[in-house]
């Protein structure tokens, strides 16, 4: 019996292993010493594991390329490589078929049971002389009727394309192997998304299935230069990611910058989809604002893929990944598009009066309240009545997180539950904390005005991350006063101004200053008044109403 020892030691080009041969008149080894063996100097387990250990001929199947002729040496390869006859949603079936013995193999869960069972019975009749010779082109070109049929001579490609929902047919005698994309996913139905309702509009929204996704925007651009190109991320999930862009539209340095970016992701895996990726290509530190912009609805991302921007398909994502992205890209609204020119104006105003609010009534309202002579004339009467138990500072912090907290029990709770929850919270909690004092019914007031402020914010995370502003301006007005309300303002502005998405300012057209942009941006215009695409993106065709 023998047993390997790492004493790696830092600076050492190679380890030095020691070979330690269990003593033949004791029949055991020093239990202390047992315990060291499967652990490394950085608690990692070492090269030999009691539990994991392989053979040489093990380690040679579990990395071998070449598919084998013999059926029974590729089931040993694939023992090895993927876990076959151990991993029970993994099946290889074999049946002969014009006297060629063929190993069917396919992940069930993935398995399209009535298109194979069609490809098996039309094998079936598969003549001697007719697979005798030029067995692969035979099967390929006569025998599988299938729309997708690819062959490969490597086993990592072929067991690539097994784990991602297809089957292979291995052939006797035969170095390559088959791959008929015959598969289906898990999927729910599709449906409109909660976070992007309109009153008039599609109802269609993306799932988590990459393909049902791109094909509810390709529906909406039959364009012949939609491009959608798709690649693998992860060295284990290998989840398919995909970019899609108009080719004459779309500025080609940024399609090239994003594939470059994404290229260069090293991780073991995207388990949590298109958020994982975007922290990986676009260097937001802990800048809490939004760099890129999602959508979960086929008409928004189509819109911007007619504006020059390049959108991000992530498998098992629902959400659409757009980019670049302005400030003012996360407070539009499909709703604003289904309205005439002049209401989708008003909504959006107010809109932007909905966010303004989320962020400065607060503070401005505190403001006044320590500083008096800063009320205007005729709001002599903004201010508490009488004040509460604890300050007013604490009162708006433990205001503002409980919101959060009931935020987040909201989306945790059954919906059943959810009623029961909304009186416990209105009722129990901001009537009674008003009554004992611990509140004054301004504060309640303005926080629940700012609240929805926030909730009116088409993004998500543009909401939250003006809810954290807020709470620092609030932070510093309470300790320097006027002063710190606008270094705080100025401070934030300064902030957004320098940040870029993809080399695009994030606060264009305000900064740089753009008028005919920034005119676009405060007015819904008509659509036939649009002739011209917006200039943040760079659009190689710039012209939205071409001539015939």
């Amino acid at each position: 019996m023998k047993f390997i020892v790492r004493n790696g030691q830092q600076g050492e080009e190679e380890e030095n292993l020691q070979e330690l041969h269990e003593d033949e008149n004791q029949g055991k080894t020093d239990p202390k010493q047992e315990e060291r063996l499967a652990v490394d100097e950085e608690g990692n387990l070492s090269a030999y594991n009691p539990i994991t250990n392989m053979t040489a001929q093990e380690k040679a199947l579990k990395i071998q390329e070449d598919i084998p002729k013999n059926l029974r040496e590729v089931q040993r390869v694939l023992e090895e490589r993927v876990g076959l006859n151990r991993s029970f949603d993994l099946v290889m079936r074999e049946m002969v078929f014009g006297a060629k013995r063929v190993g069917i193999f396919y992940c069930n869960g993935f398995a399209k049971d009535t298109v194979l069972t069609d490809i098996i019975t039309r094998l079936t009749y598969a003549d001697r002389e007719e697979v005798a010779h030029h067995t692969l082109e035979t099967f390929i070109e006569k025998l599988i009727p299938h729309i997708q049929v690819k062959h490969y001579t490597k086993m990592s490609e072929i067991v690539g394309q097994v784990l991602m929902g297809g089957t292979a047919f291995f052939i006797e005698g035969v170095t390559t192997a088959i791959a008929v994309d015959a598969k289906t996913f898990p999927i729910r139905s599709i449906a409109e998304p909660d976070l992007e309702r309109v009153v008039r509009g599609s109802r269609d929204g993306f799932v988590e299935t990459l393909l049902t996704n791109v094909t509810l925007v390709r529906r909406r651009i039959r364009d012949e230069r939609f491009k959608l190109e798709i690649m693998q991320i992860g060295k284990r999930t290998k989840t398919d990611v995909c970019i899609g862009y108009i080719n004459d539209i779309a500025d080609a340095s940024l399609v090239q910058d994003v594939k470059d970016k994404m290229k260069q992701v090293e991780i073991d895996g995207l388990p949590l989809g298109e958020k994982q990726l975007e922290e990986m290509i676009v260097n937001k530190g802990w800048n809490p604002y939004p760099m890129v912009r999602y959508s979960e609805r086929p008409d928004v991302v189509s819109a911007h893929l007619l504006e020059g921007h390049v959108c991000v398909f992530v498998d098992t994502s629902p959400s659409v990944m757009i980019l670049p992205t302005t400030f003012f890209h996360h407070v539009q609204h499909a709703e604003e598009y289904r309205n005439t020119p002049f209401i989708g104006t008003y909504l959006r105003w107010v809109r932007f009066a909905g966010i303004m609010m989320s962020i400065f009534l607060l503070p401005l309202w505190y403001l006044m309240v320590m500083e008096p002579s800063l009320k205007p004339e005729g709001l002599e009467f903004l201010g508490p009545q009488k004040e509460g138990t604890l300050p007013l500072l604490i009162q708006f912090l433990i205001a503002d997180i409980g919101i959060d907290l009931m935020r987040m029990a909201a989306v945790h709770t059954p919906s059943p539950l959810a009623t029961a929850m909304g009186l416990v919270a209105a009722i129990l909690v901001g009537d009674i904390a008003v009554k004992t004092g611990l509140f004054i019914n301004e504060v309640i007031l303005y926080l629940a005005l700012a609240s929805i402020g926030m909730f009116a914010t088409p993004s998500y995370e543009l909401g939250l991350a003006n809810r954290i502003v807020r709470l620092a301006l609030l932070i510093t007005v309470s300790i320097f006063g006027v002063p710190g309300f606008v270094i705080g303002s100025t401070l934030w502005l300064i902030i957004l101004a320098s940040k870029k998405s993809y080399d695009a300012p994030y606060m264009w057209p305000f900064i740089p200053f753009n008028a005919k942009s920034f005119f676009a941006i405060l007015l819904r215009r008509p659509v036939l008044a649009s002739k011209t695409r917006l200039s943040i993106t760079k659009p190689i065709d710039g012209t939205r109403q071409p001539k015939t």
